[in-house]
């Protein structure tokens, strides 16, 4: 159980408050490459609570700037796109990708407020199919080259979920939870006569945890017919999930509505597979049927219902927490002890700034004594 302060302390994300702060030290996708195209180089987007326009230049560099121009509030996503920025479709007023304001006419030639203007803009990066931005100080961090995105071997193909009307802290704090797959997953497939949960249809007779450099580990031990301690799993932080074949993101896009991003990777059985060309595919998820409810025929709108239901943003004072929940307690102080990091000017947990170290980010689980176990469990199913 939390207090009420506690809970808006972890939970709400807007500028200036200190789970916002956090969570803008990292990079975060904002949406699949293939969204912009020169047809359509331009996209509303919201994340962190800020409302921000997405542009792709002619000559292919991208653009994230505050949507609603600083001189009179006008949508920039109206706006023409020129000189490698953008110009306000209401009196021309001109800004670069840094959010410099360059030009504005019928000002004054002499006028010096051009200089004092600077529009919110933040960079943008593509990497995997997905394009992130980073909406926290300099000096950025390097944008992670987590395994997934960037291994060979294998395929990718990314699912974009549509819009959820939750906070992300109940998407997340699932990630930590090894429990609900029995029930959520396996069960429910089990009661509609579904294949897909027979791997979690079992006794779990243990569980752990482990705090790591990157997150919090978690792995089960099952009991029954077929007793097997697993690979496990990795809560990474602050707002990804990293199981051997998938990475999944949870991002704010307010204190009530989170996106899920989620990259698959499936190792080929033939060693001789060449490198992937260009973007992965995109899937674009369905999680409810056509009257609104969730269908629960697959494991996303299975965990969605979960996090949903919680409410827009849970009321965690009046939760009740058992010894299943033992991680995301952890997790939770992990949480608090990053926020007073980045509240005394230190980096949080889990940055990437050494290039040297960024040509591909493996994990502890995913290192080379036990990469080739991962890739047969994974052909194995």
């Amino acid at each position: 159980m939390l207090t009420q302060e506690e809970n808006d302390l972890l939970a709400r994300v807007d500028p200036g408050t200190p789970c916002g702060e956090l969570l803008r030290r990292y990079w975060q996708p904002v949406v699949s490459a293939g969204e912009l195209t020169s047809e359509h180089p331009k996209k509303r987007v919201r994340i962190l609570g800020e409302d921000l326009v997405l542009y792709r230049d002619p000559d292919g560099g991208y653009g994230l700037i505050a949507e609603h121009c600083a001189h009179r509030g006008c949508s920039l996503y109206y706006g023409f796109l020129e000189d490698g920025g953008i110009r306000c479709a209401y009196h021309g007023w001109l800004y670069d990708r840094a959010g410099k304001c360059l030009e504005q006419p019928f000002e004054p030639a002499e006028s010096m407020m051009k200089y004092a203007v600077r529009q919110p803009a933040y960079p943008v990066e593509r990497l995997a199919g997905l394009l992130f931005a980073y909406l926290g100080p300099q000096p950025a961090p390097l944008l992670p080259r987590w395994d997934h995105l960037v291994r060979d071997g294998g395929r990718r193909r990314l699912e974009v979920h549509p819009i959820i009307d939750c906070n992300w802290l109940q998407c997340q704090e699932n990630s930590i939870d090894p429990v609900h797959t029995h029930y959520l997953h396996a069960h429910t497939f089990w009661s509609r006569g579904l294949p897909g949960g027979e791997y979690h249809h079992r006794p779990i007779e243990k569980f752990e945890f482990e705090m790591t450099e990157w997150g919090i580990f978690k792995r089960r031990t099952f009991g029954g017919d077929q007793p097997e301690q697993e690979v496990g799993h990795l809560a990474l932080f602050p707002n990804m999930l990293r199981h051997p074949a998938s990475l999944h993101w949870r991002v704010p896009i307010d204190d009530t509505h989170t996106q899920i991003f989620q990259m698959l990777w499936r190792p080929s059985t033939d060693p001789a597979t060449p490198p992937e060309e260009g973007d992965p595919p995109v899937d674009y998820i369905t999680v409810k049927n056509e009257q609104g409810e969730f269908h629960m025929e697959n494991f996303p709108s299975q965990d969605e219902m979960a996090w949903e239901t919680q409410g827009q943003l849970a009321d965690r004072t009046r939760e009740r927490l058992g010894a299943s929940d033992r991680g995301i307690a952890m997790w939770r102080q992990l949480l608090k002890e990053q926020i007073e990091a980045v509240h005394r000017g230190d980096d949080p947990i889990a940055l990437v700034r050494d290039p040297a170290k960024n040509e591909i980010v493996w994990f502890e689980t995913s290192s080379a004594t036990r990469r080739d176990e991962y890739a047969e469990a994974l052909r194995n199913g």
